[in-house]
């Protein structure tokens, strides 16, 4: 089964939500202090959050497949929606590790 990632455990999801339009949205919840906003620490966390919970949701599907519950359509759609949500997070992670390296880069 798919776990969370690092220390942080998540919560899984059976739900058909799109993970490419809906990673990184949603994350602005108003709290009880005012602040509409969310930090980019609880945005990536959300972000991963939701690529975990579409990556386990592919596999229940593919499961059920397996036991005669899910038809080829609904597998194809679980793992086609994994694999953006997927490609997503490397693409992100991959913005977040160069801006890293061309920060360490400058001169102080």
């Amino acid at each position: 089964m798919i776990s969370g990632i690092g220390a942080l455990q998540f919560k899984s999801s059976i739900g058909g939500d799109d993970a490419v339009t809906s990673l990184l949205q949603g994350g602005a919840t108003p709290s009880a202090g005012g602040n509409i906003g969310t930090s980019f620490a609880e945005a990536l966390s959300q972000a991963a959050s939701k690529t975990v919970n579409t990556l386990q949701n592919a596999e229940q599907v593919s499961m059920q497949a397996l036991k005669g519950d899910a038809d080829t359509r609904q597998v194809v759609d679980a793992v086609m929606s994994a694999q953006q949500a997927l490609q997503t997070a490397v693409a992100i992670r991959d913005k977040v590790v160069s801006a890293y390296l061309e920060i360490s880069r400058m001169g102080i």
